[in-house]
């Protein structure tokens, strides 16, 4: 056994150590426990509050005209309160196919099964109203939810309970997604059409995140399809340059399909003159474009079997100079 001797200045440091960790440990754990306490709170509030704001919302709504229940804030989407069972129709009518609830159970007041008897997807993700937001995985699913909706011209329901923050976090989040806007156009649009809506600081600072992640992700996409959409360099056999760098790339399966085993001689001249077994060019280059419309064009045709010297004329007044019998490439001039 070895007994080390510590002297006073490293005992008292390792107790300050010791204290520090025991400090941050106690941190971490009051911020739990303070945050734990501030959903019980808050669940609790909104919990006692429901069934009161809920009459108050149906109160203005019978007495407000500008005071509606949802709103149309896309073609394809619905925005707004807590719907009942009598409005399960209306909404089958309004072209609803899918409903997003975001409540908690408690303020829900449509089964799933109705929905379902009506024709109608039901996506519920569960979220504490006021202060919290859907979390991004679920704003993921929502998104997706609704645009395979659009997808079949189909319109989708979102709601929380009065159609201001949980629903509205779910649809700035389609519109910066799909429609391509910044978090603050989409808030604007979205206010135009329903003044009351109104996002907690944790649900706009969950729009910003998706924000950037779509941000992240359409960077790396464009990123990648520039790579991939590279053109493979072509060999200089198949490039021929013009004075201006412009240059007219054929590639050998274009004319695939020609087999000038099953030919005659006859038949194979008449194929050479006839320039529509040219069937794809790409052109590179507006100024090769520009010269094509408006010149003569050289065909050079090159195959295995060599005739040489034999010149064919086309009724174009373009020549076509025959070298090689079999597969065909064809290099194109400009001038």
């Amino acid at each position: 056994m070895i007994i080390e001797e510590l002297k006073d200045g490293e005992v008292e440091r390792g107790a300050k150590e010791k204290s520090c960790v025991e400090i941050a440990n106690n941190s971490n754990s009051e911020e739990v426990v303070s945050w734990d306490a501030k959903r019980v709170f808050i669940g609790a509030g909104a919990r006692a509050l429901f069934y009161p704001t809920l009459l108050y919302n149906v109160v203005r709504n019978k007495f407000q005209a500008e005071f509606r229940w949802w709103d149309r804030v896309d073609e394809f989407i619905l925005l707004g309160a807590v719907p009942f069972p009598t409005d399960v129709p209306c909404l089958k009518e309004l072209g609803v196919h899918g409903v997003i609830t975001l409540n908690e159970p408690y303020e829900t007041l449509v089964p799933t099964s109705l929905y379902h008897a009506h024709g109608i997807d039901h996506l519920v993700i569960p979220t504490r109203d006021y202060c919290f937001a859907p979390s991004l995985n679920d704003i993921c699913l929502a998104v997706d939810f609704i645009h395979e909706n659009v997808l079949q011209g189909c319109t989708t329901y979102v709601h929380c309970k009065a159609g201001r923050g949980r629903s509205t976090t779910i649809v700035l989040c389609y519109l910066v997604q799909h429609k391509q806007m910044t978090p603050e156009a989409a808030y604007d649009h979205v206010r135009s059409i329903r003044p009351r809506v109104l996002l907690a600081s944790a649900q706009w600072q969950a729009v910003l995140e998706y924000y950037n992640l779509k941000l992240r992700r359409s960077a790396h996409i464009n990123t990648t399809d520039l790579i991939l959409k590279t053109p493979r360099p072509a060999r200089s056999q198949d490039i021929v340059a013009f004075d201006d760098g412009s240059v007219v790339i054929v590639n050998e399966a274009d004319l695939d399909g020609y087999d000038p085993a099953h030919e005659s001689d006859t038949v194979r001249r008449e194929i050479l003159a006839d320039l529509s077994v040219v069937y794809r060019v790409r052109v590179a280059g507006q100024a090769a474009l520009a010269r094509i419309s408006c010149s003569c064009l050289w065909f050079r045709c090159h195959t295995h079997q060599k005739i040489l010297g034999e010149q064919l004329s086309t009724k174009n007044g373009c020549s076509i100079q025959a070298n090689h019998l079999g597969g065909i490439s064809v290099d194109i001039h400009v001038y």
